[in-house]
């Protein structure tokens, strides 16, 4: 009671605030209006615009305030860093609020993974906010380290970082009614749930929709994105280091859309991040494919805030956390300043913070397989007839294809030069079945060795490609030396290697660091393996495990055909 009356003291101007930022130019995300006034602040809270007192006036000289920006989907463990470090890196960049799914660490170590997530972020100046992962694994018809069924989200339902439940992978499952994903929705009841529907129109759509999907971020047309908006759902816009559908869809945005629009990352590898923005990237993006920047920043804003109930940010009015970015013009966008509840954290891309690391036994030692040879990665075919993966560039949807390949004197895949077909397995390393299943990727361009790493969404399984049987071996065993990573092999020997110990997914090392090993990496795949450079290799073979996204993926029981939603086998009898 107290406190509320002094803040009625304070708005009304009968007491000094603690700060007040003075010739600011406001973003106004309620009505699109840009206001010329002063900004009083006290205890983390906006008091209010207009002529106030303080105990500190810092002048803004007349730059931009806007709401701190809201990543309205992401993966943390994609940034390849640990929560504080990403944190670090993100703020200065103007993100203060990322809605978080766990489901890369939840496949690997289940509940104390996403414990592990939520307690990683405290104290780093970043609103860390939680979706409770929704298909661990993502289908039935591969194997992760843990299930995770609707007692054990259950647990963390409450927790107050949790806002729901996280993107809804299995639709099948959900459209013909499946016990255990309804048992998962009925406890989201009245909570937000996230949806993951690829190329689900009219009746299926409808059907994913009724039990409560509310959002969708894997649009890729804007006809997606219209009948998604048009049936209430917030449609977040991705943009990340894989899956990059802003410059389609934000043509989609107009004044009849914009309000159920949003950005999100997804997954953002570091060196993305470094080099182009977070959010930031998103907004400056969009202005520079001509959208209202006010529209742009209500998208990155207001719009998340409004969509996951967070009533407290997202906005510069009286009562919202002081969350603040400054600007000094639409057209760069570049982040100055950032404050976090009215303390300056950030300035000129550089935290202004410490960061801790948390230490969890449970994220530690979890690649559980011995070391492998070349001869358990032959593909035996019953014709030279073949069904292959096709990557397409720049999506992580991919082509289902029939290819005519080479075989050796007993009748396994054989490599040629003369066709681009690589081999590609996927290892299951939780300690459970000792699977290996083995396919062929069109588009990788690989020669000469191979690239393994334990980033294989979303059961996160160590996957290999390569162009020889006993490279794709080297790379592997590197995998599990390190306990989790990526390795690159070539002639036999290990070429380079990135340590990922924290699940097999994530460095306690900084970004800057993480980041000048995978460029290392990069110009080895370059230059040993003659991968493209307009091709990212490690990204580009981590999804095409995830039997979600059509059409043809590969998991560690077989090939999948996520049309069909079964199992083909690589070739058949002709």
């Amino acid at each position: 009671m107290l406190r509320m009356k002094k803040r009625a003291e304070l708005a009304a101007g009968k007491r000094t605030c603690s700060l007040v930022l003075k010739n600011c130019k406001i973003i106004n995300v309620f009505n699109g209006k840009i206001i010329e006034s002063d900004l009083a602040i006290d205890n983390g809270k906006i008091i209010g615009i207009g002529n106030y007192d303080g105990d500190v006036i810092i002048d803004l000289r007349g730059k931009y305030v806007a709401p701190g920006l809201i990543d309205a989907h992401m993966h943390m463990e994609s940034t390849l860093v640990t929560p504080d470090q990403m944190a670090r890196i993100i703020v200065p960049r103007g993100t203060t609020t990322v809605v978080a799914d766990p489901h890369e660490i939840a496949n690997v170590c289940g509940i104390p993974g996403i414990q592990y997530m939520i307690d990683a972020v405290d104290d780093t100046h970043l609103n860390g906010f939680f979706m409770l992962p929704s298909c661990v694994p993502a289908t039935p018809y591969e194997n992760s380290g843990y299930r995770l069924d609707r007692d054990a989200l259950a647990t963390l339902q409450h927790h107050p970082k949790v806002l729901g439940l996280g993107e809804v992978m299995d639709y099948p499952s959900v459209i013909q009614g499946d016990t255990d994903i309804l048992e998962k929705l009925e406890m989201a009841d009245r909570m937000i749930i996230d949806g993951h529907g690829p190329n689900l129109t009219g009746k299926q759509l409808n059907a994913y929709m009724i039990n409560g999907v509310r959002t969708d971020h894997e649009c890729t047309t804007i006809e997606e994105m219209e009948e998604r908006i048009g049936l209430g759902m917030y449609v977040a816009i991705r943009e990340g280091t894989a899956a990059k559908n802003l410059d389609t869809l934000i043509k989609g945005v107009n004044n009849q859309t914009k309000y159920q629009c949003m950005f999100c990352t997804d997954d953002k590898h570091p060196e993305d991040i470094l080099e182009h923005g977070h959010i930031d990237y998103n907004v400056r993006r969009a202005i520079s494919l001509g959208t209202d920047p006010i529209t742009a920043i209500q998208m990155a804003t207001i719009n998340p805030a409004r969509c996951y109930n967070l009533r407290d940010i997202g906005a510069i009015a009286p009562g919202y956390d002081a969350d603040l970015i400054v600007f000094d013009n639409f057209e760069n966008f570049e982040i100055l300043e950032v404050y976090k509840k009215g303390y300056l954290v950030a300035q000129n891309k550089e935290a202004l913070f410490e960061t801790k690391k948390i230490a969890n036994d449970h994220v530690q030692n979890t690649v559980k397989i011995s070391p492998v040879h070349g001869g358990q990665f032959k593909l035996p075919l019953k014709s030279d007839v073949a069904h292959v993966i096709r990557i397409t560039p720049g999506s992580i949807v991919t082509e289902h294809v029939i290819r005519r390949v080479y075989l050796d004197s007993d009748g396994n895949f054989k490599s040629s030069k003369h066709l681009d077909i690589s081999k590609i397995a996927v290892i299951e390393r939780h300690g459970k079945t000792k699977n290996i299943g083995i396919g062929l990727v069109e588009n990788f361009h690989i020669k000469n060795g191979a690239i393994a790493t334990t980033i294989a969404h979303d059961s996160h399984n160590i996957i290999v490609i390569g162009d020889n049987d006993d490279d794709m071996a080297v790379a592997v065993n590197e995998i599990v030396r390190l306990q989790g990573g990526i390795a690159i092999s070539s002639a036999g020997e290990v070429k380079g290697s990135l340590p990922l110990p924290i699940a097999g997914l994530m460095s306690s090392e900084s970004m800057e660091s993480v980041s000048d090993v995978l460029s290392s990496l990069r110009t080895i795949a370059v230059e040993s393996l003659s991968i493209p450079r307009s091709l990212e290799p490690f990204m580009t073979l981590s999804f095409l495990a995830l039997p979600v996204i059509p059409e043809l993926k590969i998991t560690d029981r077989g090939y999948f055909d996520v049309t069909q939603f079964d199992f083909i086998e690589v070739s058949e009898k002709i």
